[in-house]
């Protein structure tokens, strides 16, 4: 049996996909990503530049939303066990954040026939992204109504690195394809 290859009960050998394959190397960039984020100053508590959002918005824009998803969450669980912050209120803000945006991305994809861009999506994700994160730091460990004077602020930090994001994605893809061509 070749390396990689499983055999499950039935005897059928069983091998990854090359979108598995992709999916898997996205996420191991989107982890690198995250790790190096990590490392950067913050200009607030809890938000960073949001440069692994890169990987899933050129996960979705190359692959699909599902892949996306699954960049996103192995990111997440895979940094926050590199970090040693797994199960910890960081993790729980994190996969909360990440969920939210995954989600949002799914609602968001099937505008993609009506001219919705990487941009508009890298946007969408990193409001979706904080939205979930605070809800969640709200809901569960400063339930204070002094924290929605944060809102404004906290969104629009997201809405800049959105921005931000969608423009390096759309880079990314446009070389990919121009790559491919």
């Amino acid at each position: 049996m070749a390396a990689g290859e499983v055999t499950p009960g039935s005897g059928r050998i069983v091998r990854p996909s090359r979108e598995d394959q992709l999916v898997a190397w996205l996420a191991a960039l989107a982890i690198t990503v995250h790790l190096a984020e990590a490392a950067l100053p913050m200009p607030l508590p809890g938000v960073k530049p949001g440069l692994a959002n890169v990987v899933t918005i050129v996960s979705l824009l190359h692959l699909g939303w599902r892949a996306a998803a699954w960049v996103s969450l192995l990111r997440v669980l895979g940094g926050s066990l590199l970090l040693g912050t797994f199960l910890t209120p960081t993790f729980i803000l994190s996969v909360s954040g990440a969920a939210a945006s995954v989600g949002v991305l799914a609602l968001a994809w099937p505008l993609a026939r009506h001219g919705l861009s990487g941009l508009g999506y890298s946007v969408l994700a990193a409001l979706g992204h904080m939205g979930g994160q605070f809800g969640v730091a709200f809901a569960l460990f400063i339930p204070h109504p002094a924290m929605l004077h944060l809102l404004p602020i906290l969104m629009t930090f997201a809405l800049l690195t959105g921005i931000m994001s969608g423009i390096i994605a759309t880079a990314v893809i446009q070389g990919v394809r121009a790559e491919n061509r």
